[in-house]
């Protein structure tokens, strides 16, 4: 790390990652007035998000140097740490990490300790929320990190997210919450296409499932735009099978060595699985239902 803290520019931000939630964190950023650097390892990603206001860079070193603040959108824990480590040379000692990307217990745990070694400021907060939450500025954010610069942090959680959930003065609390709540969120999704298509298969309108729990205490938002969604055959992405399949492994691993049995998740993981090798892996995880 050559870099000199003093050379940062306060509100600079450099963005690695510009997918879904990535672009959405990037264009919320300008519009909050932070002046934001994205690089994306498809360069054109990046490169699209310039008529939003955002500086695109092809070289991941030049993205981040002199930014104050980095944040982290990635797939997973190899593509963000292949990511940090290419970007070394541009960071200064003192930098402000955000790592947002789920990445599980083992990669956080690495990520973690590589911001130590290197002298970054490095906050795990994973985020709730898939595309629309993402473009809209609603995200909720599970944040773990030092009280040191917690109200830097806050401050480019606030420009993305509706809500910060602070769970832990120590980094990767919140990584391990954020698969309990996937496990949740995985269980709701399979939960509502195997009752759709259980329907289905016994001769009934599986709409009056959705009707019959309507305003009732089972209803939820999500139910009805899942349900919706795969009722109508609309597997618009806003979170992957693939993606799914990767989280909900995530999940499963973490829980190896505990004691506990997850059936549900190692269920859920399977039909995703299964959803993937049927061709759906780039749909929404509502394709569940055609498992």
């Amino acid at each position: 790390m050559a870099q000199d803290i003093t050379n940062q520019t306060p509100r600079t931000v450099a963005v690695l990652g510009t997918g879904i939630i990535g672009a959405a964190v990037a264009r919320n950023l300008v519009r909050k007035g932070f002046n934001v650097r994205a690089w994306n390892r498809t360069a054109a990603k990046a490169e699209a998000l310039a008529a939003d206001g955002v500086e695109p860079y092809g070289d991941i070193v030049e993205a981040v140097q002199g930014a104050a603040i980095l944040v982290t959108v990635m797939k997973d824990g190899p593509a963000v740490s292949e990511a940090i480590v290419k970007a070394t040379a541009g960071l200064a000692r003192g930098t402000i990490w955000l790592q947002l990307s789920t990445v599980g217990v083992q990669a956080i745990d690495s990520l973690a300790g590589f911001a130590a070694e290197n002298g970054l400021i490095f906050y795990d907060a994973p985020v709730q929320g898939t595309r629309q939450p993402a473009e809209q500025g609603k995200l909720v954010i599970l944040a773990s990190g030092p009280e040191s610069e917690r109200d830097t942090a806050q401050s480019i959680f606030d420009a993305i997210g509706q809500r910060t959930l602070w769970v832990s003065d120590v980094p990767g609390a919140s990584s391990r919450l954020k698969l309990a709540l996937n496990a949740y969120v995985f269980a709701l999704t399979h939960g509502t296409a195997e009752t759709l298509a259980i329907a289905r298969a016994l001769g009934v309108d599986p709409a009056l499932v959705i009707e019959a729990l309507t305003g009732g205490p089972l209803d939820s938002g999500y139910f009805q735009a899942k349900g919706a969604a795969m009722l109508k055959g609309d597997f618009s992405t806003s979170f992957s099978v693939d993606n799914g399949v990767k989280d909900a492994r995530l999940v499963v691993d973490a829980l190896a060595g505990t004691g506990i049995r997850a059936d549900l998740a190692e269920a859920g993981l399977g039909r995703f699985r299964r959803a993937a090798r049927a061709g759906h892996g780039d749909k929404d995880i509502a394709a569940s239902f055609l498992a």
